[in-house]
């Protein structure tokens, strides 16, 4: 037998041997009635196509998806993306009646039905200035000067609208940096933390989500500091956490203020790239930071999803939460990486992710407004003047997400982890709802082929066009 031909019969084994450690009530209930398919690539987005029906398994094909419906993982909350100040200005500059309508597509159940977004605690690189709530030249540790008055303009009508179009949104919120004067280097840009004004800063949290509270805006979770090991060279509002500040903030100060607030606020830390999962272990592992810490805040610039996956095998209980990445406008596919951003949601998704959040929902054709050194851009584009809109590659690959997949739905294995989609022209993610209905979200980065998708004792095939995204759902 060739190496080939042996390969081959190994996965085709291995495949089998999946099918048949299915419990025998889904070979007989989970694969009836006919299968709903939605397609992107070429020129149709998110488009219903031909319905798929299940046969009798025959020959399991070596690359066969196999799905497992017993073996339930994570509870998704959701999907969204960041109510930066940028975004919610650019949004706040429509007519009401065009802002209702895109509000409408973004988080209307019926819709994108986006339910889990970011805000900003203060200024960050997607802002219109550099501004704290609590402006002073002068430290301020009672925090005379304390006011949320800037977000009072735009961004919070913008939050209270998005809630009215989806009531059951889900927002955290993040520091890019304290105010000025609880740094050494008395600046937002740049610069570390200062142990000192550890308390201080506690009372600023509370101050922010109950100021927040009072305009009708909740805020369930809150990281501690986006990106804690970025300095970002100064060029930004940016504040660098030592491991240990993190953990003795939580433990002694942040985490018992909001106990005693009673305001149910939740505190995720890390907020940063998957290649510093020890540092998440590392926090985890201090039982009084452990007490209140909720989950772990992920990013994807650096590293490798599995990173979660170490961080969950470690400390399970503890949930992962993707909570920043996004298109570059300056970039020729913004309008059409649908496929490499649907493949990125399967590895986050299969890798123990409750939710996935992009970064900046709107910015204008430029990607501004913007006082970073970075070029990214919205999940869509509003131009400014013509208010037309586009809709990024990112955009048409969450329609294959948040269309299909409701809160509450548990992410089941196929073919236990899907691969890595770095190294791989094919991935997938599979879901079953809270209503019982499945999904399968399935990326083909590669060329046109037919895929096997098997449950129990039947199965069908689907034929996935070159770079495509693919939502089956029955």
């Amino acid at each position: 037998m060739s190496v080939r031909t042996r390969r081959s019969f190994l996965k085709s084994a291995s495949a089998t041997a999946a099918v048949l450690a299915v419990p025998t009530r889904y070979l007989l209930a989970e694969s009836t009635g006919p299968v709903r398919v939605w397609s992107t690539f070429r020129d149709r987005r998110h488009v219903s196509a031909e319905p798929l029906t299940w046969k009798p398994a025959g020959e399991i094909a070596a690359e066969a998806i196999v799905l497992n419906p017993a073996a339930t993982r994570q509870e998704v909350l959701g999907f969204g993306a960041a109510m930066t100040d940028s975004s919610c200005y650019v949004l706040s500059q429509l007519p009401d009646s065009e802002r209702q309508s895109v509000l409408h597509d973004i988080f209307a159940p019926s819709e994108m039905a986006m339910n889990v977004c970011r805000t900003c605690i203060g200024a960050s690189d997607y802002s219109r200035t550099c501004y704290s709530f609590d402006e002073s030249d002068a430290p301020d540790p009672e925090l005379k000067k304390f006011s949320i008055a800037h977000d009072k303009a735009y961004i919070l009508p913008v939050l209270r609208e998005s809630r009215k179009h989806n009531p059951d949104l889900f927002l955290f919120s993040s520091p890019w940096s304290p105010p000025n004067w609880m740094k050494p280097n008395k600046s937002m840009i740049g610069g570390a933390m200062r142990k000192t004004s550890f308390d201080p800063y506690a009372r600023y949290f509370l101050k922010f989500l109950e100021g927040y509270k009072s305009e009708g805006v909740s805020i369930d979770a809150v990281t501690v500091q986006n990106e804690t090991d970025a300095e970002q060279e100064g060029n930004m509002p940016a504040c660098l956490w030592a491991q240990e500040q993190e953990m003795q903030f939580v433990a002694q100060n942040l985490g018992p203020a909001l106990r005693t607030s009673g305001l149910g606020t939740k505190i995720w830390v890390l907020d940063h790239n998957y290649s510093l999962w020890g540092r998440a272990i590392d926090e985890l592992s201090d039982p009084s930071a452990y007490e209140y810490i909720d989950g772990i805040a992920w990013h994807g610039y650096v590293g490798d999803p599995s990173a979660m996956s170490r961080v969950h095998e470690a400390f399970p209980a503890k949930p992962c939460y993707w909570t920043e990445g996004g298109p570059d406008i300056s970039q020729p596919d913004y309008q059409t990486d649908f496929t490499k951003w649907a493949a990125t949601f399967n590895g986050i998704l299969n890798n123990w992710a409750r939710s996935i959040t992009s970064w900046n929902l709107a910015l204008d054709e430029k990607g501004k407004p913007n006082i970073g050194p970075f070029s990214c851009g919205g999940v869509i584009t509003i131009e400014n003047g013509t208010h037309t809109i586009t809709r990024s590659g990112q955009y048409w690959a969450f329609a294959h997400y948040t269309r299909h997949i409701r809160r509450g739905a548990k992410v089941i294995a196929s073919n236990g982890l899907a691969p890595d989609p770095a190294h791989a022209p094919i991935s997938h993610a599979a879901f079953i709802n809270p209503d019982g209905t499945h999904v399968v979200t399935i990326a083909n980065r590669g060329a046109e082929q037919r895929v096997q998708l098997v449950l129990g004792a039947n199965a069908l095939d689907i034929d996935l066009p070159a770079d495509s995204v693919h939502t089956l759902e029955w």
